[in-house]
């Protein structure tokens, strides 16, 4: 049989090949002459065709077939055949193959053997792809390695270790006493791995944490031998003595120095030369700069060390390399919480970072831009903010107007900066803003008496401007319907009153209705304001004509609205006035809560129970069964969603039996527990009176308690004592998000035995803000005649970084003030 051609030929000949079908060809004839070959058993050529398989094998064509010839190549006596018979085992098996399990053998009597580098193939085979078994069965051979004084094969046996270590844990304890003397080799290549080797025992084993910790001298000096040693042409890395190794000791600092005053204390002065004395013309300081401010932030250090990490991460923003300035917004961004105002230092530096063209930095920039809001600086970011929102890119919109809303929410020095903050956002963005921003403005407008001039106003003219702008509009039409006869008498002061007519209202009302640009919900807004407005203008006939028109649209909710209005317009016009007057005073804060003192827009009122229509939340029947059998059995019941509605004191008797006729198995209500007085209605609203809801929680006594804390997700529990009923507790959630994006369509349900009844109000939002910068709460209101333990089971549905999580969870430690 011919010689087969040699590797470098068939490199050359595969890459003459014109189109992929030639190669494939190529590759196959190849192979039929290498399996040919492996039949025949020759010995000559085995080495040549297991190195050219290997080279198919990193095109991407099967070589399996190579697999036993590559254990063959190393049971025989000579290196060449050995180096690649080891590199097609590491290349062609794995664990999952139990062909693997056949060299064992081999290797144990190679890593005995008396050349170094027959030894070393040894190791790098075994460190690459040993399963446990063999990790088991060669641990001794590799811990004796690691004992000799070849700094060749201590360096290979330190590493072989580390995935020794990863593969059975237990064996850690074998390498202990061999480690510990690695640190004191003069080889930087041992030093390297033996750090690797530390690094790997202590994230595995507190145990071990806590025994190296009395390294951190030692470690120290071996850092402070680098930075102070002259040049060195072997370890030398533009002007950078061993960086490679001063990285890994910076990494194992920062494990041993997290939660540890004494090893923080350590390695303080150190941490500050490493930062003081690194060169930053080059790529090769700024990656130790870096890990220096990692370290600097995760262990116990100095105040005075802290700010000149962050000062570091503030001249990152200034390099012009664009990786440096992302690495230095993400790790300011991770501290600004507890260095806020070392942060609040660069700034300005930051806004810039808003105008780069990298669409990766400038949504960290954004991010970390609204994390330095604050009282004081509230009116220059959103300037910064605002001025951003105008010219970025659709992608950004979206979140920067949520930002925009959040700060101007929890920061706003006076109503009008927040009401004409909001307006920007909806003129500049308002096809982006998410679906509460509505009804959050409309519920500012409304609490700001003195502001309606104002505002109708303003929304007048900007819907004069542009009505493409959908939630624009819609707020600009409620503001004209609730608010049209301050517009038309033109009593503002904040600005130069606007000459309005009737009539010019009415039309652009009506120019809304007609509009291609109008969603169904904004011409449902637009009527609505028309029929509010035949109360406040004299134009009463002009508006029976058009609401009547209406009455036959296609649309069914906006026919629903004028056929309702046209009968209250002929049958009922005696209630119209009544029925249309103007909102009342709404608070969001409290609108599903206790009646509490709020601070709004820096200025102290009394939050009351929020007086808005919503929607009430339908439950589908397949949507409320998902909670039946969470607690096992049939004694469940589901919750009922609802909202707090808006009636006198004597309406309390229609809000009673909520729950009186909800039974999970179709039949009868369970009748009310004769422990219940017969004076009051055993329901969740009873005794609706003009009392207050709510005793003071203080009073109460009753601790606060934590529910379900989860991939960032928290969820607190707070509790009261309904008023006058003792049997009603009333649970306050509170919802949190620590992650970097905001959690949607946020849904909380319960459900508890059926000895209890429970009610589930409207929540506060759908929306979970990202890194805890607001609170979603909702109100649950439990009765418990009988004064049982309480026990819960809730669901939790939300959307976070465009994946729909859904997560169950089970309540039993209740606070026995809470059910007894």
């Amino acid at each position: 049989m011919p010689a087969p051609i040699r590797l470098r030929e068939l490199i050359r000949t595969i890459r003459t090949a014109r189109t992929q079908a030639e190669e494939r060809e190529m590759i196959q004839k190849e192979c039929a002459a290498i399996r040919s070959s492996f039949r025949e058993e020759d010995n000559t050529y085995r080495c040549r065709n297991v190195a050219k398989l290997l080279y198919m094998h990193m095109l991407g064509y099967p070589a399996h077939f190579g697999q036993l010839e590559c254990l063959k190549l190393i049971a025989s006596q000579k290196f060449t055949d050995k180096r690649i018979g080891y590199l097609g085992a590491m290349l062609l098996l794995d664990e999952r193959q139990d062909v693997h399990l056949l060299m064992t053998n081999c290797i144990k009597n190679d890593l005995n053997h008396s050349t170094q580098y027959v030894q070393g193939l040894a190791l790098c085979t075994l460190g690459c792809m040993g399963s446990s078994e063999m990790c088991r069965d060669l641990a001794g051979e590799v811990e004796k390695l690691l004992k000799t004084s070849n700094s060749y094969l201590r360096k290979k046996a330190a590493l072989c270790a580390v995935h020794v270590i990863r593969k059975v844990p237990e064996l850690m304890e074998m390498f202990l006493p061999a480690t510990k003397n690695l640190l004191s080799e003069k080889n930087h290549g041992v030093l390297h791995t033996s750090v690797v080797l530390l690094t790997e025992m202590c994230e595995r084993s507190p145990d071990m944490l806590a025994h190296f910790r009395k390294l951190v001298p030692q470690l120290v000096r071996i850092l402070k031998n680098l930075i102070m040693s002259g040049y060195s042409p072997e370890h030398d890395v533009s002007g950078i003595s061993d960086p490679f190794l001063q990285v890994r000791i910076l990494r194992l600092l920062r494990i041993l120095g997290k939660n540890d005053d004494d090893s923080s204390e350590a390695m303080n002065d150190i941490l500050a030369q490493v930062a003081t004395n690194t060169e930053t013309s080059k790529n090769v300081g700024n990656a130790i700069l870096y890990e220096t401010v990692l370290t600097i932030m995760d262990i116990k250090s100095e105040s005075g060390l802290r700010v000149l990490a962050i000062n570091i991460l503030g001249r990152f923003l200034l390099n012009n390399d664009k990786n440096i300035r992302y690495v230095a917004l993400t790790s300011l961004l991770k501290t600004v919480q507890t260095d806020h105002n070392a942060v609040q230092r660069h700034r300005s530096t930051i806004v810039d970072c808003l105008k780069d063209l990298d669409v990766s930095i400038k949504r960290r920039a954004m991010e970390l831009s609204f994390a330095l809001v604050n009282g004081n600086n509230i009116r220059g970011m959103m300037k910064e903010l605002l001025y951003f929102l105008d010219s970025c890119d659709p992608e950004f919109k979206a979140d920067c107007a949520s930002g925009v809303f959040l700060a101007a929410e929890k920061y706003a020095p006076s109503k009008r900066w927040h009401i004409d903050t909001i307006m920007r956002v909806l003129t500049t963005a308002g096809s982006y803003v998410r679906d509460d921003s509505v009804p959050n403005l409309i519920q500012l407008i409304t609490n700001s008496v003195e502001m309606h001039a104002y505002t109708v106003q303003r929304l007048y003219k900007a819907l004069l401007d542009d009505i493409s702008q959908q939630p624009l509009v819609q707020v600009a039409s409620w503001c004209i319907g609730e608010y049209g006869d301050l517009l038309v008498s033109g009593q503002c002061e904040e600005e130069e009153p606007i000459q309005v007519t009737e009539d010019e209202v009415l039309d652009v009302l009506e120019g809304l209705l007609v509009s291609n640009l109008s969603t169904p919900v904004t011409r449902g807004y637009s009527l609505t304001a028309i029929m509010k407005l035949s109360t406040r203008f004299s134009s009463v006939n002009r508006i029976k004509k058009v609401v009547s028109i209406y009455g036959s649209s296609i649309d069914v909710e906006l026919q629903q609205r004028a056929v309702e209005y046209n009968a209250l317009f002929k049958k009922y016009d005696h209630m119209r006035p009544a029925l249309l007057e103007r909102m009342p005073i709404m608070e969001k804060t409290a609108s599903n809560g206790p009646t509490e003192i709020v601070q709004t827009n820096g200025e102290t009122e009394p939050s009351t129970v929020e007086a808005k229509h919503p929607p009430p939340v339908t439950q589908p029947t397949n949507q409320a069964n998902d909670l039946l059998d969470l607690l096992g059995g049939n004694d469940v019941v589901p919750v009922i969603q609802t909202t707090i509605p808006t009636k006198p004191a004597s309406a309390g008797g229609e809000l009673l039996d909520l729950l009186g006729d909800l039974s999970l198995s179709g039949g009868p209500a369970p009748a009310p527990a004769p422990s219940v007085p017969t004076s009051q209605p055993p329901f969740l609203l009873d005794g609706l009176t003009s009392q207050p809801l709510f005793n003071d929680i203080a009073a109460a006594g009753i601790p606060s308690m934590t529910a379900y804390n989860k991939n960032g997700l928290k969820i607190d529990f707070t509790f009261e004592r309904a008023n006058p009923n003792p049997n009603i507790a009333v649970i306050t959630i509170h919802a949190t998000n620590s992650t970097e994006a905001e959690m949607t369509d946020f849904v909380f349900q319960a459900a508890v035995p059926k000895t209890f009844q429970l009610q589930l109000l409207s929540p506060s939002s759908n929306v979970v803000p990202a890194l805890n910068q607001g609170t979603v709460t909702q109100v649950i209101r439990v009765l418990n005649p009988q004064k049982q333990q309480l026990r819960m089971r809730i669901k939790l549905t939300y959307t976070h970084k465009g994946s729909a999580v859904q997560d169950l969870a089970e309540v039993n430690n209740f606070p026995p003030q809470s059910w007894q």
